[in-house]
């Protein structure tokens, strides 16, 4: 058998790439489940598999090694299924901007919920800084000051100016990275900047509602010329999460639970209407951030309903 790594997904087809730098489409035989749970996709870019090569020159995947990590998210077409957006990562980029589409910032917040269980490194990077006015900035530097406050960091560039895309490439350099991004802000132009040769398709912004129109259609890994891999992946209109329990959400909003050490019930408090909460003492005084607190409580609301709504379809 040959041992490979996927670089790219098609939906019931893979792009191998094998030791020796082949690639070779593929497809899986059998059913791969997720620690239990069913997934639209079995096979995730970045795993590292074992295959054998038919006749005909095409791959059939027999063994998906075990993943160093992954993340995960809500199917945008079968809700009660996951999808893998990548595996055995060692870093994730989250491309926003405060404008052009504007911001959705607890956005933010849910994208670091699929990272944070498996502590992965996450960048912010707020793309378009060229076109920020006054109060655009403002809220730019609100936010970067908020995320780096708890331990993320926070970069602003432009792709199209090439403004501080210097400290994006040794981000990136030797490291294999997952790069994510609601639709519109910029990411495939981002890319195209850092690694020109790729070529990856951009569009406009919709002019009739101002979002972002989808470009990437298949998560992809792309091999860097300075050093490292970068794992593009479709854009994101919305995460919802069908496979995390309220307490999840507590243990990984990270200052909250670094508090919650001394909150009267201790790793079991949700913060809400427990009594003697650190995290709600924090938030009074200025300690954790507002914006971050109703961005969980929302998080929070919805998984709740959604379990609600499963105990009682029948």
């Amino acid at each position: 058998m040959q041992i490979g790594t996927v670089i790219k997904s098609t939906g019931s087809w893979y792009q191998v790439r094998l030791e020796d730098n082949r690639v070779i489409d593929s497809r899986i035989i059998g059913k791969f489940r997720l620690n239990g749970m069913k997934v639209t996709n079995p096979v995730a870019v970045g795993d590292k598999v074992k295959l054998e090569i038919g006749q005909d020159g095409k791959g059939l995947i027999k063994v998906i090694e075990d993943r160093v990590n992954y993340v995960v998210r809500q199917s945008p077409r079968k809700k009660h299924d996951l999808h893998l957006l990548a595996s055995n990562i060692d870093q994730a980029i989250l491309i926003i901007t405060v404008v052009e589409p504007n911001l959705k910032q607890g956005f933010i917040d849910r994208f670091l919920l699929m990272t944070e269980p498996y502590n992965i490194p996450t960048t912010i990077i707020f793309n378009k800084i060229d076109v920020y006015s006054e109060e655009d900035l403002e809220i730019f530097g609100g936010l970067k000051y908020i995320y780096e406050d708890i331990g993320y960091q926070v970069l602003g560039v432009s792709a199209l100016e090439s403004q501080n895309l210097e400290e994006v490439k040794a981000l990136l350099k030797d490291k294999t990275t997952l790069l994510s991004g609601q639709s519109g802000v910029g990411k495939s132009t981002l890319v195209n900047a850092l690694q020109p040769q790729l070529e990856i398709r951009t569009k406009e912004i919709s002019d009739s509602s101002g979002k972002g129109q989808h470009t990437t259609t298949f998560a992809e890994m792309h091999t860097l010329d300075f050093g490292g891999y970068i794992i593009d992946t479709p854009g994101i209109k919305l995460l919802s999460f069908n496979n995390l329990e309220p307490m999840d959400v507590a243990h990984n909003f990270r200052e909250f639970f670094e508090a919650s050490e001394n909150c009267k019930f201790g790793g079991n408090c949700l913060h809400r209407n427990e009594p003697k909460c650190a995290v709600k003492e924090k938030i009074a005084n200025n300690e954790i951030s507002q914006l971050r607190y109703d961005n969980y409580l929302t998080i929070l609301a919805e998984i709740e309903e959604q379990n609600y709504w499963e105990r009682h379809k029948n």
